[in-house]
């Protein structure tokens, strides 16, 4: 049976939204079930936040690269001019078999599936971790406008952990996705870092580059006037890396460097989506660039993501390497302390690009 919410429809500006969305953890994904007609009031955004089409470049899109020869010099070449040029790129044959990335999906599917009840016990007020947390929309304590989707975000500390507090509808699926993507995932810092003149990763600059990982599980619900919200808003993501499943419906713009369009990223069956994060601007000295990316809602159906975010350490200072510096170029962001600058991220509402001044000097 769906839910029910009293009175939501005929006036969306309605106190008992909030109890139903978030206290009650139904999320957007039980107010997409009511068959709401009317976005909410709290979902519509201001014009300048929302997808325009007429900002969307036709024809254009962000590389696609063939990890199948990762070390021929032509693919590393490839690699680095996206990291510089567009900060985001897709890859395929790139070794996560894709029956883990299949089931990845339907455990998404199937922990969105569950009872509000049953998702709430993740909720910030009753999650038995901080490293696990269920919730709605991104910081809705400080949005003007609240964000059409729901998501479950898990911050990786070992496997014994995982299984321990991860939801069972998922976490087996989750971990193995992050298992198969280690080897990528360290291919591809390394041939970033290359370029960077760094020729090895000891362990203090693994630590730095890809000492912790996150993963989020997002469900962007049916929405009934997509034209008016978005999925999730305009920012660029605090990570070193963050490698990002998305299935076959899109939505995913990103933003065309220095330029007041968008690019849509099309789903290929298979292929993942790379994006430079802040922390890796930070310590590449601007060289690689960290993009703003939003995501459309939609209309005719639900649509799901799974990002995992590759972070350093919480405890990790990040500052521009060395190596970059070696040869007189000056930096341009200050040493800064990795978990002060993801609690900047989240304590406010996605705003584009700005996050990054926290760190310039």
């Amino acid at each position: 049976m769906a839910p029910t919410i009293e009175d939501t429809t005929n006036n969306p500006q309605t106190p008992n939204l909030t109890e139903f969305v978030i206290n009650k953890g139904y999320g957007v994904k039980g107010l997409s079930e009511t068959g709401l007609e009317i976005l909410p009031n709290q979902y519509i955004q201001p014009v300048e936040e929302r997808i325009d089409v007429n900002n969307v470049m036709l024809g254009e899109s962000i590389p696609i690269i063939d990890m199948s020869n990762w070390d021929d010099p032509k693919v590393a070449d490839s690699i680095c001019d996206a990291a510089e040029k567009w900060g985001f790129f897709q890859i395929i044959n790139h070794g996560v078999p894709i029956e883990v990335l299949e089931n990845v999906q339907e455990a998404t599917h199937r922990f969105f599936g569950l009872s509000a009840e049953e998702k709430n016990k993740y909720s910030k007020e009753r999650s038995s971790s901080n490293n696990v947390r269920y919730g709605t929309s991104f910081t809705p304590q400080a949005e003007k406008a609240l964000e059409w989707k729901d998501f479950l975000s898990l911050f990786y500390v070992s496997d014994d952990e995982a299984s321990a507090l991860w939801p069972s509808a998922c976490k087996d699926q989750v971990l193995e996705f992050m298992r198969k993507s280690e080897v990528v995932i360290k291919q591809l810092l390394e041939i970033l870092m290359k370029r960077l003149n760094v020729s090895q990763l000891d362990s203090q600059k693994e630590s730095i580059l890809m000492g912790s990982k996150r993963i989020n599980l997002n469900y962007y619900p049916i929405c009934p006037n997509p034209e008016l919200t978005v999925g999730v808003g305009r920012h660029s993501d605090v990570s070193t890396l963050t490698i990002l499943l998305q299935d076959n419906i899109g939505g995913l713009y990103v933003r065309n460097q220095g330029k007041n369009n968008w690019i849509h990223v099309p789903p290929i069956k298979g292929s993942l989506v790379i994006n430079i994060g802040d922390a890796l601007q930070i310590i590449s000295n601007g060289r690689y660039k960290s993009v703003e990316h939003r995501v459309a809602a939609n209309g005719n159906y639900n649509r799901i993501s799974v990002p995992i975010f590759v972070n350093p350490r919480p405890s990790d200072i990040i500052f521009p390497l060395p190596e970059v510096l070696a040869n007189g170029e000056e930096a341009l962001y200050k040493q800064v302390l990795y978990s002060d600058y993801v609690k900047h991220f989240f304590r406010k509402a996605h705003d584009g690009k700005q996050t990054i001044d926290f760190a310039r000097i």
